[in-house]
């Protein structure tokens, strides 16, 4: 029997796709994808006579009967998402019953609008003595986050956070990350739809970004990058390229 297979198409650049991803959907019979966020340019991979289906306009039933049906029918299935799947795909849900219908699958993963969006911004994301941890969040919408998680908590740690699914919310969000003690000249940039041919930038800081988004008419597809490493005055120079330090590959100088 055929295996599902989950692709992660990328941000939205369709050249983003991974090699491996681009061969799997080439070859599909059934393509369900995410047509609420997906470039559509992405479908151009298909086959002409692939049966293409738009899980925006389904729930969880209906897509999973699709799978079972198509699979047990002899069919290439691909599940194909915008981005990858592992940041708030909903793709659990999906995997579990699978695995109660008895449907093997497998996945390929895709690059994350996360690091669309950085490397839009060509910032680094860890900078030594400024910050070596990058916190992916989002905040409480229709979906609960646990109390622990709350970006007033998380905030406390002044690392760098990259906050999904908060464009509609961002006067909240740029409230609560002060509250949690970033400081209103702390550097803040929102990517709206990373890679795509659309793309935006804003930068500002957590004083002036709310008006500058809103400005944008940006309510939604975008990131919130927060912390130093998007404007940093000063960090030490990796030890990476330092001729000083020995590494398992080189001698360091005396």
């Amino acid at each position: 029997m055929n295996k599902v297979v989950f692709i992660g198409a990328g941000p939205g650049d369709p050249e983003l796709i991974t090699l491996k991803g681009k061969k799997w959907l080439e070859q599909a019979d059934v393509v369900i994808y995410t047509g609420s966020l997906l470039n559509p340019d992405y479908l151009k991979y298909c086959k002409k006579d692939a049966e293409l289906h738009d899980s925006a306009k389904m729930g969880l039933t209906e897509m999973l009967k699709i799978m079972v049906e198509k699979i047990k029918a002899g069919k290439r299935v691909v599940r194909l998402h915008d981005g990858d799947p592992s940041f708030y795909g909903a793709i659990q849900e999906v995997m579990t019953a699978l695995d109660k219908e008895g449907i093997e699958y497998f996945r390929i993963p895709g690059i994350s609008c996360l690091l669309g969006g950085a490397a839009a911004l060509n910032r680094e994301l860890t900078l030594p003595n400024i910050s070596q941890t990058v916190i992916i969040t989002r905040p409480e919408g229709r979906t609960p986050v646990p109390e622990a998680e709350s970006i007033r908590k998380l905030a406390v740690s002044q690392s760098t956070m990259v906050i999904f699914l908060g464009a509609p919310h961002i006067a909240r969000v740029v409230d609560e990350l002060q509250i949690g003690g970033y400081s209103k000249d702390t550097p803040c940039q929102v990517v709206y739809k990373a890679t795509w041919p659309e793309q935006k930038i804003v930068k500002g800081n957590l004083e002036d970004i709310v008006e500058k988004v809103k400005a944008q008419d940006i309510t939604e597809t975008a990131l919130i990058f927060v912390g130093n490493v998007l404007d940093p005055k000063a960090y030490d120079l990796s030890k990476l390229y330092d001729p000083k330090f020995t590494t398992g590959f080189r001698k360091g100088e005396d």
